[in-house]
């Protein structure tokens, strides 16, 4: 298959997914490269990105991701506006792998690399979503520095060692699967609390602990009453 064996040619359709939904352009950018500079030999549906204006474009929008992701804010609007690009791509980038001679794998891999790109992308939105709570930006660019590392890391991991990708591979999706149920609990109590805010309703954090919800349907009547004593004569 075009010079890569079969384990080479799984882990990389699974490397193009999970990595479409962390830095679509990155790993478009560095599979057409690879393939230009003739250090891997693209399978026949991937040979399209080692095409002079693909890697000029891609190029770009590296250029322009790699700073819009490291600006609060700007970084979660981005997320937003490609929720509906990396999801289809990785789909796309995972079945050309395969292409249209071995067409029920290309199904497959779309199926798989379309989910992988979901999880990886789900996981980095809410992630950053929830560290831009935080006022300070160091830990934002932290971590997209990190994503920018993790990209070629796996894709070369993907053609090097696929067998050890694919272990690390699930070892990453159980994590990003924790992290989008930490951050999107998180997320999810902090617009209530913004809700309850700008509503003009008490806020939690501040509450007294016999209001809040989750408490039981508590009223004031739960409040601690002290019978006075008919027969006491007021001072």
């Amino acid at each position: 298959m075009d010079g890569l064996d079969f384990p080479q040619l799984l882990a990389l359709a699974a490397a193009l997914g999970w990595a479409s939904g962390v830095r679509l352009y990155l790993a478009v950018l560095l599979v057409g490269l690879a393939g230009w500079l003739g250090w891997v030999p693209l399978p026949t549906g991937l040979q399209a990105l080692s095409h002079p204006v693909v890697l000029i474009v891609s190029g770009f929008l590296v250029f322009v991701e790699f700073f819009a992701d490291k600006i609060p804010g700007l970084d979660s609007l981005w997320d937003m506006v490609h929720t509906v690009i990396r999801i289809p791509a990785g789909a796309a980038l995972a079945a050309s792998v395969f292409g249209a001679d071995h067409a029920a794998m290309a199904v497959v891999a779309a199926l798989v690399g379309g989910g992988f790109a979901a999880t990886a992308h789900a996981a980095k939105a809410t992630t950053r979503a929830a560290i831009n709570t935080s006022p300070e930006p160091f830990t934002n660019v932290g971590a997209s520095l990190a994503e920018d590392s993790l990209v070629p890391a796996g894709l070369w991991l993907a053609l090097a060692h696929p067998l050890v990708f694919l272990v690390a591979l699930v070892l990453v999706l159980v994590l990003s699967v924790w992290l989008i149920r930490k951050s999107w609990r998180f997320l999810r109590a902090l617009v209530g609390r913004l809700t309850r805010i700008f509503s003009g309703r008490p806020d939690p954090g501040v509450a007294p602990a016999f209001s809040r919800a989750g408490r039981g349907n508590k009223s004031s009547g739960d409040l601690p009453h002290v019978q006075e004593d008919p027969d006491r004569q007021p001072r």
